[in-house]
């Protein structure tokens, strides 16, 4: 069921809905933009270079002819995995994948031109002319340092949970079918279901305590079996003698351990 399930979506993804999946569904794209700003490195056409584009044999001089470097050839476009055209400036349905670099870059060399007409760049160091240690140094701005803090306090936090998680679920479920009843030996009882999860990958034992009333004690000691990341079930028989506790309902705990 699994392998036929994950195979119809995973040709329902990528192979029916494609582009259309980067575009409305996927929602990496829409919180991501939220993100940028004019300083944030990603792919970018250098217009300054490329424009006016044009075609022209290979052996013209394209600033004799007017031209910049791009030839017009709509690669960048056609190796595109959502059919966008980079040349218009940095869109919403950009998945950074880069093949638009590689295919001009290839166009270049056989032009004998310059690589890198389209990069990994930001927008003012484009527009600014800015050198590589220049974007560099505009990575330290306030929007990326305050990014820096909320992932470093996550990945904390994250890391502090996992090193502190206990491998263990407990579920307790009062027998619903009377709030209580006098046993065999005068004593008030209550009937409760204990279920545990053993989250660990090594099998347990656990022992369970009860306390939070005078006298209060378990019908029979139990020790549960679970094995690595299952199940251990047990019912809980708590018994009180009815002198040693007052009148009315009243909290307690049971420990597992």
């Amino acid at each position: 069921f699994w392998v036929l399930f994950y195979g119809a979506a995973t040709y329902g993804n990528a192979g029916f809905m494609r582009e259309h999946m980067c575009k409305y569904i996927c929602p990496y794209a829409q919180f991501q933009f939220v993100m940028f700003d004019r300083d944030t490195l990603n792919i970018t056409y250098d217009r300054q270079r490329g424009e006016p584009r044009g075609p022209r044999r290979k052996i013209a001089d394209p600033r004799a002819e007017g031209l910049g470097d791009c030839v017009d050839c709509s690669i960048c476009v056609q190796v595109c995995p959502t059919g966008i055209d980079i040349r218009n400036g940095l869109q919403l349905e950009c998945i950074g994948c880069a093949a638009c670099i590689d295919a001009c870059d290839q166009v270049m060399d056989k032009m004998e031109y310059p690589r890198g007409l389209i990069r990994y760049s930001t927008e003012n160091a484009v527009d600014e002319s800015l050198s590589r240690s220049e974007i560099i140094r505009r990575a330290a701005r306030p929007r990326t340092l305050l990014y820096l803090a909320v992932f470093l306090a996550v990945s904390t936090a994250t890391a502090w949970s996992l090193l502190n998680r206990v491998p263990l679920k407990v579920s307790v479920i009062r027998d619903r079918a009377v709030l209580s009843r006098e046993a065999p030996d005068g004593s008030i009882e209550n009937v409760f279901s204990l279920q545990l999860t053993n989250a660990s990958e090594q099998a347990r034992t656990y022992r369970v305590h009860v306390a939070g009333l005078p006298g209060l004690r378990l019908e029979e000691a139990h020790e549960i079996e679970a094995p690595p990341a299952g199940l251990g079930k047990a019912v809980l028989v708590l018994k009180v003698d009815p002198e040693a506790a007052p009148a009315g309902a009243h909290p307690i705990q049971i420990t597992v351990e």
